[in-house]
């Protein structure tokens, strides 16, 4: 038996995804508050004060206020290891969520209480039930406006396609906001606006039928709490924590993340709940957590966290044995045994090096070029983890060169920025000139901002006419060659030498598949 097995089974790693603006990053904060990892939490849009949230320390996210990558936290709490991966809600950046939920065991959405589910959240919560990760859902601005929380389930149910059970239930909405009543502990918590969680009131009530119960609310509410609950036993099945595991039930909360507010029992039921490190399909064959032997994968690559330094990082998650500093480990693509001397756990930008870490645990290595997304680390084993996503561009624009003096610090900037999936470049083979490729505009924004103030170099763009960017290969080298001879004009090579078909149009791409049915023409790339 693995002696670091009391080490596994205190893990938990979620990820915490949302459309933008409904209150993600302010929930993160307010759980690493409860986890005493921070003691000031951060105001995202707040011009007041100058600190910003501690899990968007991008300067270009302070200024936004969106979250454009995604942060690897860690805390303790109740004794058990919680790492939080606090993602991008934006679409533009959806590249990096959806690479973040392969690194994590299960997750919470955020949804506003107001607008309820949108279109992100339909997005995100497909990937997640694709995977069959088990899912959380936090109602959050309670103390706002907001529409009533039977249509609020209703809409979870219809759009997301699954089945809920409320764990907690509000007392009124905005104005009226008593407080939520936990079906999980049987426990009714008042609402004081902007209290420390550890002062708000609360009161255990094994059964709801107490008259003392309209001592704290007023008979009206009680009444109503009583006659809502009936109904949520009625219409909503138990909670049963095998069903959640198995994502067939999604539990819910309600609360108010910038009043701290709710975000207590949403912690403390998660940590009960939640899965330790799951199992990880490889390739070759399903890598178990409790095995002796290391391995793990990057999912993300990030330059430049501290530009003081022009580190560049890779964000390994290990998914079997026990990683140990100054350890050989295989590169499995490069085939080379590699040490690392300053492996690092992560509080958003603040990294402290670590002696050793274990299956669940996402860490950062220090890379001179090495890591792509996707790479695999072992102990020897070839291993290659699957359902690393990397997404067709849809918006395209020439990228050059806009001070010929810095031309050394524009070249490195874009290789750097690349490799972490910011965007794609491609070089077209007819006349040699870069084409950068993202899934939104926003990235070309984030790009351009990210080479002046990195890497002090300056590009400008250029529009193109593109459709679509396809990965071309074939059994066939005869038939290869003739489409790449044929096509000259519209062909271009990715980052690492990959053939890619630049569409103009989507009836050009139509018309090539029917004309050259020996290509195969693919819209992912393979990291």
């Amino acid at each position: 038996m693995s002696d670091f097995l009391p080490e596994l089974r205190r893990r938990r790693t979620f990820a915490i995804i949302a459309h933008p603006d409904a209150g993600k990053t302010t929930l993160t904060e307010k759980l690493l508050l409860f986890g005493g990892a921070i003691q000031t939490a951060g105001a995202v849009k707040s011009n007041k004060i100058n600190r910003a949230t501690v899990s968007d320390f991008m300067e270009i996210e302070r200024q936004r206020g969106i979250s454009v990558s995604t942060s690897v936290m860690g805390f303790e709490y109740r004794n058990l290891q919680i790492n939080i991966l606090d993602t991008p809600g934006h679409e533009d950046f959806a590249e990096d969520t959806y690479r973040t939920l392969t690194a994590v065991d299960s997750a919470i959405v955020v949804i506003d209480a107001a607008k309820g589910v949108e279109t992100q959240t339909e997005k995100l919560t497909q990937v997640c039930r694709m995977r069959t990760t088990p899912i959380i859902f936090f109602i959050n601005k309670l103390d706002r406006e907001g529409l009533d929380p039977f249509d609020l389930l209703d809409d979870i149910e219809k759009k997301l396609s699954v089945k809920v059970c409320p764990l907690s239930w509000p007392i009124g909405m905005g104005q009226r906001f008593q407080g939520v009543y936990s079906l999980y502990e049987r426990r009714l918590v008042l609402f004081q606006p902007h209290g420390r969680q550890e002062s708000d009131k609360s009161v255990v009530f094994n059964t709801l039928q107490d008259p003392a119960l309209a001592n704290h609310l007023g008979e009206k509410a009680a009444q109503q709490l009583r006659e809502d609950v009936e109904t949520i036993e009625v219409v909503y099945p138990p909670f049963e924590r095998a069903a959640y595991l198995r994502g067939d039930i999604c539990p819910v909360f309600f609360g108010s993340a910038i009043n701290n507010f709710g975000v207590r029992e949403l912690l403390d039921c998660f940590v009960d709940i939640a899965p330790p490190p799951l199992p990880r399909q490889a390739e070759e064959r399903m890598v178990y957590p409790e095995e002796d032997k290391f391995s793990g994968f990057v999912f993300k690559i990030f330059a430049n966290m501290d530009p003081r330094h022009r580190d560049r990082i890779a964000f390994l998650r290990i998914c079997s044995g026990r990683f140990e500093r100054n350890k050989s480990y295989r590169h499995v693509r490069l085939q080379r045994d590699m040490k690392f001397s300053s492996p690092t756990s992560f509080m958003a930008s603040k990294k402290t090096i670590l002696e050793e870490a274990y299956p669940g645990d996402v860490i950062g290595l220090y890379d001179s070029g090495n890591f792509k997304i996707g790479d695999t680390l072992t102990e020897g084993e070839v291993l290659h983890f699957k359902g690393i996503p990397s997404f067709s561009p849809e918006q395209f624009r020439y990228v050059e060169n806009a001070d010929p003096l810095k031309q050394k610090q524009f070249a490195k900037g874009l290789e750097q920025l690349m490799d972490e999936g910011v965007a794609q470049l491609f070089i077209r083979q007819s006349d040699g000139r870069r084409i950068v490729g993202t899934v939104g505009l926003l990235q070309l924004e984030v790009l351009q901002y990210r080479l002046e103030s990195e890497y002090g170099a300056k590009c400008r763009y250029e529009p193109i006419s593109l459709y679509k960017a396809c990965w071309i290969s074939s059994d066939d080298p005869k038939a290869l060659q003739e489409f790449l001879e044929r096509r000259k004009r519209d062909i271009a090579r990715d980052r690492h030498g990959n053939w890619v078909f630049l569409a103009e149009t989507a009836w050009i791409l139509q018309t090539v598949r029917e004309n050259f049915p020996k290509i195969r023409f693919r819209f992912t790339s393979d990291t």
